[in-house]
């Protein structure tokens, strides 16, 4: 499988990386052989960043990740995420600490590779948002302190809110790495939408981080799902995915999605899960595209697509063509 170079990090990742979150849900509420079944066939397929984080089932996809890694006695670059929510906020540096302490506990290792801040950053600042004055003066010293304790290699963002502030927080806080939105519904991240679009602009966030030597992983690349185009969920899933960055509802989703099928019936890919994989991993500025499965055979089909390649410019022209009409 490619791999790219994950921005100044210099970590050379797997262009499909393994969400392990609870949207897939097989590393939340799999069992245990399944989870090391899936782990072991990502391996072999190439995959060498697996994504988890404490709020996944309450820690039960870092416990899950890190007994599976343990049993099968392999090595992966691992990232992990920390959330600040409710009383937290009045004490971020120590709830970053706590947390990550017990990620680590979790997982069964002195450090991970990557630890990402995982809030939206606002100019408003609204909870559960932060300003950008919040995470540059509270959140960035502690997440550096715990890398200078060698508790992380890296760390970074899940790059969620509004434009201006992100591109703010990316150019003064040193992150190695940033997680965002990129997808066929919205990929404003990268270019522009084209006039009258309801998606959410993201003002081109990804391709400011990359300029910046910011390693991009581009996170809901699938939409929660709703790229397969159909509403239908998985019995591992989460019953119902609220949109990021995307459409008014998840049915508003799919509906979208199934506007690109004149693309399958033309042959430019067997189903909507491939288009839509194919064409996230297409950019230069994106390092990895993470994909969360609910099981062995969705993880399959995720590395068929992405083996399969770019997409051919005739693809994207009808692509654009439909997004806009």
């Amino acid at each position: 499988m490619e791999r790219r170079r994950l921005g100044r990090s210099g970590i050379m990742v797997s262009v499909l990386g393994y969400g392990c979150g609870a949207i897939g849900g097989l590393m939340v509420r799999g069992t245990q052989a399944e989870q090391e079944r899936a782990i072991a066939r990502a391996i072999e397929a190439g995959v060498t960043y697996f994504d988890t984080a404490a709020a996944y089932g309450d820690g039960a996809s870092e416990r899950n990740l890190g007994r599976a890694l343990k049993a099968l006695r392999a090595e992966a670059t691992i990232g992990t995420k920390v959330r600040i929510r409710g009383e937290q906020r009045t004490g971020i540096a120590g709830a970053i600490a706590a947390s990550v302490e017990a990620s680590l506990a979790r997982l069964g290792r002195e450090a991970v590779d990557i630890l990402h801040l995982h809030e939206p950053i606002t100019l408003a600042g609204e909870a559960p948002a932060f300003t950008p004055e919040r995470i540059l003066d509270e959140a960035v010293p502690a997440l550096h302190r715990l890398r200078q304790q060698g508790k992380a290699r890296f760390v970074g963002i899940t790059g969620l809110g509004d434009a201006p502030a992100l591109r703010r927080v990316l150019e003064e806080a040193d992150f190695a790495s940033a997680q965002m939105p990129y997808n066929l519904l919205n990929p404003s991240g990268i270019a522009p939408l084209p006039p009258g679009s309801g998606m959410p602009d993201l003002g081109g966030c990804i391709r400011h981080a990359a300029a910046a030597d910011v390693g991009v992983m581009a996170i809901r690349v699938l939409a929660g799902g709703a790229l397969s185009g159909s509403e239908a969920r998985g019995p591992l899933g989460v019953p119902q995915v609220a949109p990021i960055a995307s459409g008014a509802s998840y049915a508003a989703d799919v509906a979208a999605a199934r506007r690109f099928l004149p693309l399958i019936e033309a042959g430019y890919a067997a189903d909507l899960v491939e288009l839509a994989l194919r064409f996230a991993a297409m950019p230069a500025e994106i390092a990895t595209v993470l994909v969360g499965t609910g099981s062995v055979e969705e993880f399959d089909h995720a590395a068929a697509a992405i083996a399969k390649g770019p997409l051919p410019a005739e693809a994207l022209a009808m692509i654009e063509t439909l997004r806009g009409s």
